[in-house]
């Protein structure tokens, strides 16, 4: 979508209201192909497992006795995790997507939909090919219903018909976009449990950025992030959603996207101006190292059923 619909990201195409899903359609059949790929040449050898990495926000309704609000907040998943998650696990594109993608083609004027569509043998190939999920997910918004006009340029972001919304009380630790929501995880991954028969799921991205430097290394707000996402993901366990491993974004401050070095995911601070690039742990790296010894919260007590 950053790359194809709105250029913010490389390759930088401003193809509005159809780029982005041509690049998904390519990307969907690609990843399948890879996973025929190997289960068919490497499997029986290596007996290893091919999956794909998604990462989504979790959209709640704002007013959860608003069947609108909790229909736009099913679009907001639908539109983002269930555009790539859809047709691997059930075979096609989610179907609120393929009628509001479709019905605004045609109020254009347009022959087909500006969302591309499967064959029968494609989605026969495509569907099953993942061994495991992988899921990245930093943040939550609150989800109405939101019109827009006809006759506004096609865009991937008008075609779902929703706002989005935070909460003030939200922290907002790093950047603009990231608040911090952990019990938006756990509602996520059972969304995953119910719509995708409870896949096997390896959390790959998780975390928090600050957008300033940190000299003293004493990111308490990053603790409490890991702290309250971690315990969402025990919950989530405990709801019997099947969570085999979790990996906190990211080691190493990084170069992040179009933000460059600016962004600072890291438990380890970089020192970018010095040309040994020097590593110092903040205070998270050794609250991590606690968990991670523990295999869990090293104080029982923290954990809330």
């Amino acid at each position: 979508e950053k790359g194809y619909e709105t250029g913010e990201h490389a390759p930088g195409l401003k193809l509005g209201g159809c780029g982005a899903y041509k690049a998904a359609h390519h990307i969907i059949k690609t990843h399948a192909k890879v996973w025929h790929s190997y289960n068919n040449t490497w499997r029986r050898e290596q007996r290893g497992m091919v999956g794909i990495s998604l990462t989504s926000g979790w959209g709640e309704p704002v007013d959860p006795h608003s069947q609108t609000d909790r229909d736009a907040a099913e679009r907001y998943i639908q539109f983002h995790l269930g555009w790539f998650a859809n047709p691997i696990y059930r075979g096609d594109y989610p179907e609120v997507m393929k009628n509001y993608v479709g019905r605004k083609s045609a109020q254009q004027g347009l022959g087909t939909s500006r969302l591309p569509t499967f064959s029968v043998q494609e989605k026969t190939y495509i569907k099953g090919t993942s061994d495991f999920l992988g899921i990245g997910h930093f943040t939550t918004r609150y989800v109405l219903q939101k019109s827009f006009p006809f006759l506004q340029v096609s865009s991937y972001h008008t075609d779902h018909d929703l706002a989005e919304l935070v909460d003030p009380n939200w922290p907002a630790p790093g950047p603009k976009w990231l608040y911090s929501v952990p019990w938006g995880f756990r509602r996520l991954l059972n969304f995953i449990k119910t719509q995708y028969g409870n896949p096997l799921i390896y959390v790959t991205e998780n975390g928090v950025s600050e957008t300033m430097q940190c000299p003293q290394l004493c990111d308490e707000w990053r603790i409490q992030y890991l702290k309250g996402y971690i315990n969402e993901i025990l919950k989530a366990l405990n709801d019997g959603v099947n969570v085999r491993g979790y990996t906190a974004w990211s080691l190493l401050d990084k170069f992040e996207w179009n933000k460059g070095f600016s962004e600072r995911f890291g438990l380890y601070h970089i020192d970018f101006k010095n040309k040994n690039k020097p590593r110092y742990p903040k205070a998270s790296a050794d609250y991590y190292k606690k968990i991670i010894s523990a295999n869990g919260f090293p104080n029982p007590r923290e954990v809330m059923s």
